[in-house]
């Protein structure tokens, strides 16, 4: 994913009253002092730095990390070894891998998202890449922001030093979770257009989110109609990613192409580092388009561009859905859907690892539904066919 580099200054979070403790697993002693160092500068408490997975499982117990940053290949443990054995140790910690952009590492990053990792965070080739890359640093503090802050709400804030003779305060009660902002449904189209196409629209999250919902349309009901989806990811990742969409749903899955036609029954997955859209009128048939243009939302390839496209090409025969992911991508895309009588639904906050992109759909009442996870294959499902779910 394409991402904004926000300033590297300390930021608010850096004196929140829960601090968000980081462990960083890597073998190399380059990247873990640089990463060690831009974690400090940040305002977050790094807990412990490990040259292997085992000692990485061994500080688990004894630090109880929000977040930990693990790197894929390293001896004894590695990070696919490592993960599983965190995760029986602490169910909630946050776990991001990370590794260098090879199509190898690409498929072990995804198995470990199905696994539990929440993300991945793709290394520079070289230190020398770790040490000059702006983008790498600013992905990597917004990581750590994002799921630490999370956990570490529900850890609760540190107990106060205890004054000698003094007697312990009563521990602090869990904090209260957070109100969903109230949000207006839009009402059904009214089109009477069957679909004709299925959008989907992911980041933070979305491997996992996006091949659970399809499992649960089911393959006879994709069968029917394209499957078109932007997942915020770099490239080699993509073309790895629909390997693994393949897999799972037993359909044809791949990297969108440029003048490729629309087939029902398939999925296309847009390139990393490109832009997927659609394109054909006058009497042609709709095929896709890639570019390589400026980024949309600060990401490339934009959920945005495809939506937009789909709106102008199939109106309110376009059924779409927008899963977990950071940031609003997919929002400006969606008005157009809505206005041309397409059907939008939004993952809900619950099921969602981060409620950004859904969220807003939510919060600017342009889905028709919000729903946890596991319903939406079956809406979709039942909206594809005409038959309740």
């Amino acid at each position: 994913m394409l991402a904004a580099n926000p300033s590297l200054a300390p930021k608010p979070w850096a004196t929140a009253s829960v601090p968000i403790k980081v462990l960083i697993a890597d073998d190399s002693a380059v990247v873990r002092g640089l990463v060690a160092r831009w974690i400090g500068e940040a305002g977050f408490t790094v807990v412990g730095t490990a040259s292997n997975g085992r000692i990485a499982v061994e500080m688990m117990t004894r630090h109880d990390p929000d977040v930990v940053l693990l790197d894929i290949d390293m001896p004894e443990l590695d990070g696919t070894e490592a993960l599983p054995r965190m995760l029986a140790a602490s169910p909630t910690v946050q776990v991001v891998m990370m590794s260098t952009l090879t199509t190898r590492n690409a498929d072990i990053s995804l198995k470990c998202l199905a696994l539990g990792a929440v993300d991945y965070l793709a290394k520079p080739e070289s230190n020398r890449g770790v040490t000059t890359s702006d983008a790498f640093r600013a992905d990597l503090v917004e990581r750590v922001r994002l799921f630490g802050a999370a956990r570490a709400r529900r850890r609760g804030p540190a107990p106060a030093p205890i004054a000698p003779g003094a007697a312990p305060s009563p521990m602090p009660a869990p904090a209260a979770p957070r109100p969903s902002p109230p949000v207006t449904l839009r009402p059904k189209a009214r089109t009477g257009l069957a679909p004709r196409v299925l959008l989907v629209g992911a980041s933070t999250g979305g491997p996992r989110a996006v091949g659970e919902m399809l499992e649960k349309i089911g393959a006879a009901t994709l069968r029917r109609l394209p499957i078109l989806i932007v997942q915020h990811m770099p490239p080699i990742f993509t073309a790895v990613f629909a390997e693994h969409l393949a897999t799972r749903t037993g359909l044809v899955a791949a990297e969108g192409k440029a003048d490729e036609r629309l087939e029902p029954g398939r999925i296309y997955v847009a390139p990393g580092g490109r832009h997927m859209g659609l394109t054909g009128g006058a009497g042609r048939e709709p095929v896709i388009r890639l570019d390589d243009g400026p980024p949309v939302n600060f990401c490339r390839p934009a959920v945005d561009v495809l939506f937009k496209d789909a709106a102008a090409l199939f109106g309110g025969a376009t059924l779409s859905v927008v899963l977990t992911g950071m940031g609003s991508d997919g929002t400006h895309g969606a008005r157009a859907l809505c206005e041309a009588g397409g059907a939008v639904l939004a993952q809900d906050e619950a099921t969602s690892t981060v409620w950004g992109m859904p969220g807003s759909i939510a919060k600017a009442g342009l889905a028709q539904a919000i729903l946890p996870l596991p319903e939406i294959g079956p809406a979709l499902r039942a909206m594809i066919t005409g038959q309740a779910a």
